[in-house]
C-alpha cells in the first residue's frame, strides 16, 4: 500500500471539505428563494398537475418554450405556479428555470405592442409584437425592460409585459 505524506493528506481532505460546503450552500442558496418568483417553463413540454406529485392528475400540458409562471409556493420538489391567464397549479422545478422571461400582453387581443431600440417612446419603432409573444427579459428601469424575442433586441415598456414587475 503506498502511503502519502501528511500534509498531501491534510490539503486533500481540506480541499474536499471546501468543495462539500460550496456544493451545500449553493444547493441551501437555490432553496433560500422566498416565494413568491418569477421564473419561466425550461423545456418544451411542461404538465401542470392539480397537486405536487407524479399520481395528481395533469391539469395543462404547456408546449411554449420560456413561458413566464410566478411560484406561489414550494413543496419540495414541486412548484405552485400560476400562468400568465391565471390558472394556477403544480411544476416539477426541473422543469423552471430563473431566467425572466416575459409575455407581451398588450391592451386589447389585437392590439399590437412596440419594441423600440431604446427605453423611450421617442426612440425609433423596432418591431410590433403582438399579445402572447414570449421573449427574454432583462433588468427593467423607469418603467422599460430590455427585451429579447428570438434574437429580435429591443426595450418594451413594462406595464405591456406579465412577468417584468414584482411578482
Amino acid at each position: 500500500m503506498t502511503m502519502f505524506p501528511r500534509k498531501v493528506r491534510q490539503s486533500a481532505l481540506a480541499a474536499c471539505a471546501v468543495a462539500l460546503c460550496t456544493l451545500a450552500g449553493a444547493a441551501h442558496a437555490a432553496d433560500d428563494d422566498k416565494v413568491p418568483y418569477w421564473a419561466s417553463v425550461d423545456t418544451d413540454l411542461a404538465n401542470l398537475r392539480v397537486g405536487p406529485g407524479e399520481s395528481y392528475k395533469i391539469d395543462w400540458v404547456y408546449r411554449r418554450l420560456h413561458l413566464p409562471v410566478k411560484v406561489l409556493r414550494r413543496e419540495g420538489p414541486w412548484r405552485l405556479v400560476e400562468d400568465p391567464d391565471g390558472a394556477k397549479g403544480w411544476m416539477r422545478d426541473l422543469l423552471l428555470s430563473r431566467q425572466r422571461s416575459a409575455l407581451v400582453k398588450g391592451p386589447g387581443r389585437k392590439a399590437l405592442v412596440e419594441m423600440h431600440a431604446a427605453p423611450s417612446s421617442a426612440s425609433p419603432m423596432l418591431w410590433r409584437m403582438e399579445s402572447g409573444v414570449v421573449g427574454v427579459l432583462g433588468d427593467c428601469k423607469e418603467g422599460w425592460c430590455p427585451f429579447d424575442v428570438q434574437g429580435h433586441k429591443g426595450f418594451v415598456e413594462q406595464e405591456m409585459l406579465w412577468g417584468a414587475g414584482a411578482p
